[in-house]
């Protein structure tokens, strides 16, 4: 069996009296993971004092079986990471920052070049490597953000917020990008993001931070299997016939304040529901799914 790359025991991190971090306990396994949570919830907090950006004010992290705080510099040669903000140099071109930054990472300056190019090639950029970073589009930007992370080849790479400002196209070329680190090359992939699609597209397993603690922390397999199947249903009269036959079948359901009846019928699929409703000769005008899984277990454990 592989071993964590990432291990946390009671890891703290306050901010004056702001408890930013509180206890995370974490054990995480290669793959593709999505880190979920809303504004303030401790996600970048959390990739930062891993990859010691911030000093950890409690507790203990291992990333890549190194302890953090204490292997810093060997730990570092092995990760990547793209921050939510842009980071590059002002006046330098992207090929020369590419570069730069796998000079910064140990490799001599033609080995540097040559894979500062590859990995120019590998993100989808042309020509426009050779102009100022200034005038880059947003999506150029992003583009070039991973490839630093990149171009050194580490183990695990931490993304932050990658798909930020792109159009729709852009969003679906930056996911294969980033889908393909972890499918193709094995590279281990930390995806943050507020958008469900984008981790439920991707990643394997799920981390769902709040308030600075950990949620959830499971594979999306294991999140859809359990999922809590329901649905919204519009009909034009019996209501209340239809809340009570619901909840005969053990499913439980409410007549909403707009008129519609929540059912929660437990399944993956709306037919049992659709054949109740054929018996009591009751048609719907109406049936709205549930969120997918990971939205369904989201909203659910943010309500916890």
């Amino acid at each position: 069996m592989a071993e964590p790359v990432i291990e946390t025991l009671n890891l703290r991190k306050t901010f004056g009296t702001l408890k930013a971090l509180d206890g995370v306990n974490l054990k995480v396994f290669p793959g593709a993971i999505g880190l979920l949570g809303p504004n303030g919830a401790g996600k970048s907090t959390l990739m930062k004092c891993l990859l010691q950006l911030l000093p950890i004010t409690s507790g203990s992290a291992k990333l890549l079986g190194g302890e953090v705080g204490s292997e810093g510099r060997e730990i570092r040669m092995r990760v990547g990471y793209t921050p939510e903000q842009d980071c590059h140099i002002p006046n330098m071109v992207g090929c020369e920052y590419a570069t730069y930054c796998a000079q910064l990472c140990g490799l001599p300056f033609q080995a540097a070049r040559q894979r500062a190019h590859e990995m120019l090639d590998f993100v989808g950029m042309g020509q426009e490597r050779y102009r100022k970073i200034d005038t880059y589009s947003t999506g150029m930007k992003q583009r070039l953000k991973l490839a630093q992370a990149i171009v050194h080849d580490p183990e695990i790479v931490f993304l932050d917020e990658p798909t930020n400002g792109l159009d729709p196209k852009g969003q679906a070329q930056m996911l294969e990008l980033v889908q393909s680190l972890w499918k193709r090359y094995g590279v281990t992939v930390i995806l943050s993001s507020h958008l469900l699609h984008d981790v439920d597209r991707i990643c394997e397993q799920i981390i769902i931070i709040a308030r600075g603690q950990v949620l959830v922390h499971d594979s999306l397999e294991n999140l859809k299997a359990r999922r809590k199947g329901a649905a919204e249903i519009v009909v034009r009269s019996q209501h209340a016939d239809l809340v009570a036959a619901f909840q005969k079948r053990g499913w439980p359901s409410q007549q909403l304040p707009n008129g519609r009846i929540r059912v929660e019928h437990q399944g993956q699929n709306l037919t049992p529901v659709l054949e109740l409703m054929n018996d009591l000769r009751i048609p719907p005008l109406e049936i709205i799914p549930s969120p997918n899984a990971l939205e369904e277990t989201f909203v659910q454990a943010l309500e916890t």
